[in-house]
C-alpha cells in the first residue's frame, strides 16, 4: 500500500495537529543472510545495504507520510552520512531545521537481518549523543513524540518544556525516573519492554505492541482495548515498531477512539513489515483506519 497524496487540513481529520519527534537518527547498515549469526560465529553469503534510519527519523518519516508534516529535533554530523539522512527526511516530508550539525559524526546502526526479518542490532551513537534543545521551541497544540536513543537527561528536558501531549516510546528499555513517567501522556513499547520497564505499571496510558498477535491499551494499569494482528509477509521488521508508534499517536491525537487508533496502527505496521527500508512507504493514515474496520 502507497501513497505520494498528503492529507489536507479538511480531510478525514479537520482538526489534525502537528506531530514533533525528538529522537535518533541513524545512518543504518544492513547485512541481510538466510539466519543470524550464532555467538563467535561466521556467516557468509550476505547482502550489504545501506538505508537511513534511527527511531527518531523513522517515526517522523512516517508520520510525515502518515499526516504530511512532521518536525524533527535531532542531531548528525557534518559528514556525507548526515546530509544523506536529511534528504531522506526532507523528501518524506519531514522538517529538518531543528535537527543540529555536530563534529561528532552521524549515528550509525549496524544491523544482521535474517530471511525471516528478525534482527540483530548494535548502535553507535555518534552525533546522537550529542542532541540539545538549545533554541528550540514548542507549541501547546502540537504533539511530541519522543525515544530512549538520545539522552535520557534531553528526553527529561523535553518533557518539561514541551507545554502539550508529551509521548514516549520508552526503546530501547532502560529505568526511567519516576518524574518522566509521570509526565507521560502517552508511553509505547513492546512486550518485552514492558516487563523490563517496572516503572510502567505507575503511567497513566501504555500502548504494548506483541507483534502478530496485535497491540493492547492499559490505562493505569488495567486493558481497556485490544486489537487483533494483521497478516502480513514479513521482510524487514526494523522500522515496524516506529511506524506504529507514529500511526498510534496520530491516531489517538486526530481523534479515534483506543480501538480504532490500535487497529490503524496494526495495518500501519503490518504494512512496515512487508517492506526492505526501516523508513517505508506508507500511504495516508484514513487509509489505513478504512482497512482496519473492513
Amino acid at each position: 500500500m502507497t501513497s505520494s497524496t498528503r492529507p489536507s487540513s479538511s480531510g478525514p481529520f479537520p482538526n489534525r495537529r502537528a506531530l514533533t519527534v525528538l529522537g535518533s537518527i541513524n545512518l543504518d547498515l544492513i547485512a541481510t543472510a538466510e539466519r543470524l549469526p550464532t555467538a563467535g560465529e561466521t556467516i557468509g553469503g550476505g547482502a550489504l545495504s545501506r538505508q537511513p534510519g534511527g527511531k527518531g527519523a523513522n517515526q517522523a518519516a512516517a508520520a510525515a507520510r502518515l499526516d504530511g508534516a512532521a518536525r524533527m529535533i535531532g542531531a548528525v554530523g557534518d559528514d556525507d552520512a548526515g546530509r544523506e539522512m536529511l534528504e531522506a527526511l526532507t523528501a518524506a516530508g519531514v522538517d529538518v531545521s531543528d535537527v543540529a550539525h555536530r563534529s561528532t559524526p552521524t549515528g550509525t546502526a549496524l544491523i544482521v537481518v535474517d530471511s525471516a526479518g528478525e534482527n540483530q542490532i548494535v548502535v553507535c551513537p555518534g552525533a546522537n549523543g550529542e542532541v540539545s534543545l538549545d533554541g528550540v521551541g514548542f507549541a501547546e497544540d502540537e504533539t511530541l513524540l519522543c525515544q530512549l536513543e538520545v539522552g535520557l537527561d534531553v528526553v527529561v528536558e523535553a518533557s518539561r518544556r514541551h507545554p502539550g501531549f508529551f509521548a514516549l516510546n520508552a526503546a530501547p528499555a532502560q529505568s526511567l525516573p519516576a518524574e518522566l513517567v509521570e509526565r507521560c501522556d502517552l508511553v509505547i513499547v513492546n512486550e518485552t519492554e514492558y516487563e523490563l520497564i517496572p516503572e510502567l505499571s505507575q503511567a497513566r496510558l501504555v500502548a504494548v505492541t506483541y507483534g502478530k498477535d496485535g497491540s493492547a491499551l492499559f490505562r493505569d494499569g488495567k486493558e481497556v482495548a485490544r486489537a487483533a494482528g494483521r497478516s502480513a509477509t514479513v521482510v524487514n521488521t526494523i522500522g515496524a515498531g516506529d511506524a506504529f508508534c507514529a500511526a498510534f499517536v496520530l491516531g489517538l491525537r486526530n481523534g479515534l477512539s483506543d480501538e480504532q487508533a490500535l487497529a490503524a496502527a496494526n495495518a500501519v505496521g503490518a504494512d512496515a513489515v512487508g517492506q526492505h527500508s526501516s523508513q517505508p512507504v506508507l500511504g495516508r493514515l484514513d487509509s489505513y483506519v478504512g482497512a482496519a474496520s473492513a
